[in-house]
Formats: C-alpha cells, sequence, structure tokens
C-alpha cells in the first residue's frame, strides 16, 4: 500500500540533522530539538480528561517524573490502569512529546494511564531504561492505592523502544517472579537491537528512524556489542523459556516501517508458547505515526482503536 498523503508531506518538509562532525553531545541535543518540534502537539479537538496530575515516581537510581492521567470514564473506585513508556531509541521522547498519545489512550481506553520520564542515553547507557523500567513496574504495582488502579488489572504499554521496554518488563517479571502485567500493549515495538541494515528497506529514509538512526540509538545506549543480543534489549531472541506464562499482547505495526517483519516475529513466538496475540497492521503509515495526531485523523484513529482493545481486554469498557 501507498505512504499516507499526509504522512508523506510531512516528511517532505521534516529533515533529521545532519550528525556529521558533531560529538555525542551536540549531535543529541540537535536530534531532541528535531524530535520534539515534530512530536509536540497542542490540539484544541484533545479528548477532555477528568484529571491530569504530576507525581514523582521510584526508578532505579532516584526519583523520576511521571505523570498520570484519568479519564472522564474511569469511574471512583481502583479501575484498570496502563503504565506506559515512551518511545525514542532511548535517547529522546519525555512526558511531553507523547502527552497527547497518552490523552487519547486514556480517553479510548477509559483507563488510567501512568506515563514516566525514563532515564536516557547517551548520559544513561545501558541497562539504565530497563532498570528503570522494572523500579516503575514494581513502584506503581505496590502503590495501585494511590494511583487508583486495580492491582489484577495493569498493563504495560510503550512506543517504539518503550515497546522494548514494555516486552522486556513482561518476560523479565516472569524471570523474578514479580507482580505480572495483565495485557501488553505493544505499538511498532523495538523487538531487536542488533541490525536492521541487512533487510531490503521499503520505507523512506530519514523519519523517526532509519539504519543511520538506528545505528546511533543503538551506540548511544548500548556500549559493548555483545550486550546487543541480550534479552533485555533483544527480546526477540530471548531464550523460549522466557515466552511462557507472558500477558495477551496486542501489536500496532506500520506497513512503512524496518521493526514490522521484528514485530511480526515476536507475535509469532508469543502465540507459539500459548499467548494470546492480536494485531493491527496499519498498511500506509510508518514508524512513530502516533506522534502525528496534530495532522493525521488516521493517527487519532489508531490509537482510539488501540486503547478500545486495551479497554475490553481489562474490563473497563
Amino acid at each position: 500500500m501507498a505512504l499516507d498523503e499526509t504522512i508523506r508531506g510531512f516528511m517532505d518538509r521534516f529533515k533529521l540533522p545532519d550528525f556529521s562532525g558533531l560529538d555525542w553531545k551536540q549531535s543529541t541535543d540537535r536530534l531532541r530539538q528535531s524530535f520534539y518540534r515534530a512530536s509536540r502537539s497542542v490540539e484544541r479537538d484533545a479528548p477532555e480528561l477528568a484529571e491530569i496530575s504530576m507525581l514523582a515516581v521510584d526508578g532505579a537510581d532516584g526519583t523520576l517524573k511521571g505523570r498520570l492521567y484519568t479519564p472522564l470514564g474511569a469511574g471512583i473506585g481502583p479501575g484498570p490502569g496502563i503504565v506506559f513508556f515512551h518511545g525514542g531509541g532511548f535517547v529522546l521522547g519525555d512526558l511531553d512529546s507523547h502527552d497527547m498519545i497518552c490523552r487519547r489512550l486514556a480517553a479510548a481506553s477509559r483507563c488510567r494511564v501512568l506515563s514516566v520520564d525514563y532515564r536516557l542515553a547517551p548520559e544513561n547507557p545501558f541497562p539504565a531504561a530497563h532498570e528503570d523500567a522494572v523500579a516503575v513496574w514494581e513502584w506503581a504495582a505496590a502503590r495501585t492505592d494511590i494511583l487508583n488502579m486495580d492491582p489484577e488489572r495493569l498493563c504495560v504499554a510503550g512506543d517504539s523502544a518503550g515497546g522494548n521496554l514494555s516486552a522486556f518488563l513482561c518476560q523479565e517479571m516472569v524471570r523474578q517472579s514479580g507482580p505480572l502485567p495483565a495485557f501488553q500493549l505493544l505499538l511498532y515495538p523495538l523487538v531487536q537491537f542488533v541490525d536492521i541494515r541487512t533487510k531490503k528497506l521499503t520505507f523512506q529514509e530519514g523519519f523517526f528512524l532509519s539504519p543511520n538512526l538506528f545505528d546511533y540509538f543503538r551506540d548511544a545506549y548500548i556500549h559493548s556489542e555483545t550486550d546487543r543480543m541480550d534479552p533485555k534489549v533483544s527480546p526477540l531472541f530471548a531464550p523460549d523459556n522466557d515466552f511462557k506464562g507472558l500477558a495477551p499482547a496486542h501489536f500496532v505495526l506500520c506497513g512503512w516501517d524496518p521493526l514490522k517483519d521484528e514485530g511480526r516475529a515476536y507475535a509469532s513466538k508469543l502465540a507459539a508458547h500459548g499467548v494470546p496475540v492480536t494485531i493491527r497492521e496499519h498498511p500506509g503509515m510508518v514508524h512513530g505515526f502516533m506522534n502525528l495526531t496534530a495532522m493525521s485523523m488516521p493517527a487519532r484513529e489508531a490509537i482510539r482503536e488501540a486503547g478500545e482493545v486495551v479497554g475490553h481486554a481489562l474490563g473497563a469498557i
């Protein structure tokens, strides 16, 4: 299917900075500025929520910023909740870059959503983000009374690198016998951090993810080549036992995304081990398209659909 015309028009105007001749700090700063300009938006018709509040969340090495979204349909008592990890290659992204995704996800699912700023690379290399994900999840599971969430109906969710953290977290809680998620929502997830250059790529270079950017993110976060295959950061390559007993999963994939095939491969491995799996592919969309709700109605609709899947799975709808 052809690339969505609205997305194509944006891609034609949006250019990633040239990293050549820049040190890590200079190139990271420019990337972050560029990503924030592209992904942050203020939408007058954003869904109305009952409350949005800031709170401090325990990370693995200190306090992290969190934002709790309470939709109008959440009800008074403890209800289903979603712990959300933003994407950005472990280098980019924050609470604001993914604010609109979380607002729309909360409204559509009728679930409270907790979004957290985990530590980013290159300042905090592997496994900092993954350690924060575990700490955040355990904190949320232990404080569902404060979050007004039902501990038996917690979903972990994330896009791209956040999808990586979500997939890892489900495996890690099985390995550690920790509090298990009831559901996982994986939005065009990064499930292997080894290489994408060996693939035949049918997407336009230079938008949210490309071979050069993949390598840049990987090298910023992972300093040792041997760590690229670590199941923490490449859950696709985890041993078979790590796929047993995982939470039901819903995948959102994109036709114009170099990570699509790995996403399908991960879904197939889950299904092969008895995990209930559903997949929704958007053929005309690119990696990161849910950050474009200010200009794309299909992006809004995709978040609504994904939210409704979670809401139904957790009994909120």
